[in-house]
């Protein structure tokens, strides 16, 4: 008995590992492309048809799932069921659950998960079971081409394609010096309790899907509302929970110029504009999707003074130059993350500095567009403070020493307001393949963008352009992380890099 089960379970791994996950991406690509393409066309009954094929289709589930379950973040965090993981087995009942049930899906209740926040005060982040998530991507789906259709072009949070760097580029475009942005103000935006106070009918109304689907969003905004506001919010935790917000506040940005990121917000003014009239008409909009501006948090700024917006300060100098850093708070994030290692007596020297290498590579590369110099960005005194560290370990001489800090603190070229914004209202949706792919591939510097050039923006693996949010892995084919030179290189999917490790021994060429 015990033999016929673990021949099952070899069984249902073999079916798992083999299944060929690039002919279901571009399965479920197709659907999506079409779905885009219906909406900007305005036949809302097609693209209703095509969102419920992609609620079917074998393909769309088992990349649902296979995303909850491998390659999000929080993969590991259970929900009320307890689950952080499922086995081979069960990934394939929660298909079949999915198939059966994808129209008339009940959601369980959510998990709730304290989260501190910075000013002492805590979030409360409400995580669905696996079950939920699977079927909350798979909604995902169908929802975000039809609405990538309709969204704004400079909105930019939560959104396939667009980062926090469009944002970033976008300020320095409007507040640079010939663009006159020493005699401009900012209104620094913040919703109050955004997540929590969306009403629940302002999304409805303006949701573009079947009447299955609308079903199951409705009941999966009712699994995660605080009983004192029964008709608002949307449950911060889930996988659908972005774009739901993104759908309830487009529009905004039509008000006055603006830059949005998710519910982060800045307002751009001319001198000639009046504030007052234009937060009136904001408020108005907010008074409708049942929220409200924080009145202590939105703040009317000089340029001059500067200002902080999604981990980054924005200030123009007396000579009308503008100039971007790591803002306070996200320093002194990171000084605290590295404080944290440093200081920790768990690990000795080597495993400090290879634990160190990605949070500081991480901070670099995010701030790679600001100006980088001088001791404070440069993290001179961090780098330091190891180093001393480091020396009072017996085996770390001097020399050992700065070769770890090299190690830990890995350098990233930085090239102020370089960074190419996203075309207008272009979406990955759109079907231009070459212009995702190659506009993909400029995101990624030195090793990892060579090899992708070389590969014409391509995975190595699959052969698949570069589309949508997955990230791009660095493969060494010979199984050596020590050898760099470009022909042992390889640019993957990151599914497609843990596939090469699963199925191919150490030091065999794929």
């Amino acid at each position: 008995m015990k033999s016929i089960v673990r021949h099952m379970r070899k069984k249902y791994s073999e079916l798992w590992k083999e299944q060929n996950w690039k002919k279901l991406r571009q399965n479920l690509f197709r659907l999506q492309r079409r779905v885009f393409k219906a909406v900007s066309a305005g036949d809302l009954k097609k693209a209703r048809s095509l969102q419920k094929l992609i609620l079917k289709s074998r393909s769309a589930q088992l990349l649902a799932i296979r995303q909850v379950t491998q390659l999000n973040k929080g993969k590991k965090t259970a929900g009320v069921d307890r689950k952080a993981s499922l086995s081979y087995r069960a990934r394939f009942e929660l298909l079949e659950e999915l198939n059966d049930y994808v129209s008339t899906w009940k959601h369980n209740r959510l998990r709730e998960i304290p989260i501190p926040k910075k000013n002492g005060k805590t979030r409360i982040l409400k995580v669905p079971t696996i079950a939920d998530r699977a079927w909350q991507c798979l909604a995902k789906f169908a929802l975000e081409p039809a609405h990538e259709a309709t969204f704004h072009a400079r909105s930019y949070g939560f959104r396939t394609g667009r980062s926090a760097h469009d944002a970033q580029k976008l300020m320095f475009l409007n507040l640079k010096s010939n663009a006159n942005g020493i005699n401009k103000r900012v209104i620094e935006l913040d919703i109050k309790k955004c997540f929590d106070r969306i009403s629940h009918k302002s999304i409805m109304d303006r949701l573009i899907a079947p009447s299955g689907l609308k079903y199951g969003i409705f009941k999966c905004l009712k699994a995660g509302i605080n009983p004192e506001f029964p008709e608002q919010g949307t449950p911060q935790g889930g996988v659908v929970s972005p774009l739901l917000a993104n759908i309830a506040l487009n529009g905004i940005e039509d008000i006055h110029y603006s830059i949005r990121y998710a519910d982060d917000m800045v307002i751009i003014l001319k001198p000639e504009d009046n504030a007052e009239k234009i937060l009136d008409k904001i408020k108005e909009f907010l008074a409708k999707r049942g929220m409200e501006i924080s009145a202590r948090k939105t703040k009317l700024t000089k340029t001059t003074d500067g200002f902080d917006f999604l981990g980054w300060n924005f200030r123009v100098q007396k000579n009308g130059k503008f100039r971007s850093y790591p803002s306070a708070d996200n320093f002194k994030t990171i000084q605290k993350k590295i404080k944290a290692v440093v200081n920790s007596s768990n690990y000795g020297a080597k495993v400090k500095a290879l634990k160190l290498a990605p949070i500081v590579r991480g901070w670099r590369n995010y701030h790679q567009n600001c100006k980088m110099d001088g001791s404070r960005n440069s993290l001179w005194f961090a780098g330091k403070a190891a180093h001393r560290k480091f020396l009072k370990e017996k085996k770390i001489n001097r020399h050992e020493a700065e070769r770890l800090v090299k190690k830990a603190f890995p350098a990233v070229p930085y090239k102020e307001n370089k960074h190419v914004n996203v075309k207008g209202t272009k979406s990955p949706y759109d079907g231009d393949l070459v212009y995702w792919s190659k506009r993909n591939s400029k995101l990624y510097d030195n090793a990892i963008s060579k090899a992708l050039t070389k590969q014409n923006h391509s995975c190595g693996y699959c052969g698949h352009k570069f589309l949508g949010e997955e990230i791009v892995h660095l493969h060494h084919i010979d199984g050596n992380h020590d050898n760099w030179k470009p022909k042992n290189l390889l640019a993957v999917h990151q599914s497609c890099h843990q596939l090469i490790h699963r199925s191919r021994p150490k030091g065999q060429d794929i």
